[in-house]
C-alpha cells in the first residue's frame, strides 16, 4: 500500500474527515460542477459527471447539493474553473502531484509553492516528477463487498488490472480509459463502490523515516487543505510500524 493511502487511514481513523466534512462536499460540488460544464448535465449521459456524483454519493454528500451544483453548471454566474497540475518535490525527494481546479491561477501556485516551500520542498515543472506514476483507474470498496477472493473473481472478470485487499478493504486498479467500463462490470457483481477516480499511482517509491513521514503527511495535509486542491498523490514509503506509531499520536 503506498505511504499516501496509509496516511488517508490515519485521517479516517483519527475522525479528521468528519471535520473537514464541509470542505470535502464543496470540493466534490466544484468537481460536479466541473464535469456537468464540460459535458451534458446528465450523469447517464456524461461519463465524469457520473463519477463526480458517484463519490459525492459514497462520501454521503445531500442530494440537493448534488442537483445544485449540476444546475450551478447551467447557470451564467458560475465560476469558470480550470484544471491545473503541479509537480515538486517535498521532504527526503519525495515526489508529489496537486491536482486543482481553480478559477484563479496565480492564487493557487502561489499557495501550492508556498505549501512546498515551507515544508523544505520545491515546486517543479509540470513533468519533473510525473514519469514516476501512471495514470490508472482506482476502484474502492469496502471490506464488506466480499472477501479477497470474490473481490478477485470479480475484479478478473471486469477486466481489471490488480487487486490489493486488506482490513480496510479493497482497492482495485485498472487501465485508467477503461474505468468506466471496469466500475460498471464491478457494480453488477459487488454493488457500488465507495470510490471511483483516475489516480497517478507510483511506480517507484521512497522509503522515509519517522521525522521524514511526519514532515511529508504535513505538506500533503496543507496542500488538501487548500479549497483549490482536489488530490493528492506521493510516493513515499514508511513501515508500518511507522505508520501505526503516527496514527496513535
Amino acid at each position: 500500500m503506498s505511504g499516501h493511502s496509509q496516511f488517508k487511514n490515519i485521517m479516517h481513523r483519527k475522525g479528521r474527515q468528519d471535520a473537514m466534512r464541509s470542505k470535502m462536499f464543496s470540493k466534490l460540488a466544484r468537481e460536479i460542477t466541473v464535469a456537468a460544464k464540460l459535458g451534458v448535465p446528465d450523469p447517464a449521459m456524461n461519463a465524469r459527471l457520473r463519477l463526480a456524483v458517484q463519490n459525492a454519493r459514497a462520501q454521503s454528500m445531500p442530494k440537493d447539493n448534488i442537483e445544485r451544483a449540476i444546475k450551478k453548471a447551467a447557470g451564467n454566474d458560475s465560476e469558470n474553473y480550470e484544471e491545473v497540475r503541479y509537480e515538486g518535490y517535498g521532504p527526503a525527494g519525495v515526489a508529489v502531484i496537486v491536482e486543482a481546479l481553480t478559477d484563479n491561477r496565480n492564487r493557487t501556485a502561489s499557495n501550492v509553492r508556498a505549501a512546498f516551500t515551507k515544508a523544505g520542498g520545491a515546486l517543479g515543472e509540470t513533468g519533473s516528477v510525473g514519469f514516476m506514476f501512471n495514470r490508472v483507474g482506482e476502484i474502492v470498496y469496502k471490506p464488506e463487498a466480499g472477501d479477497a477472493d470474490k473481490v478477485m473473481e470479480a475484479a478478473i472478470e471486469a477486466g481489471a488490472d490488480d487487486v490489493q485487499s486488506d482490513e480496510d478493504g479493497h482497492v482495485i486498479t485498472c487501465a485508467f480509459e477503461n474505468v468506466g467500463e471496469v466500475s460498471k462490470a464491478l457494480e453488477a457483481a459487488l454493488g457500488e463502490a465507495e470510490s471511483v477516480k483516475v489516480v497517478w499511482k507510483p511506480t517507484t517509491t521512497t522509503p522515509i523515516d519517522e521525522e521524514k513521514a511526519e514532515s511529508v503527511l504535513r505538506l500533503i495535509s496543507t496542500l488538501e487543505e487548500d479549497e483549490d486542491v482536489q488530490n493528492v498523490y506521493a510516493n513515499f514509503e514508511v513501515s508500518d510500524e511507522v505508520m501505526a506509531k503516527l496514527a496513535a499520536e
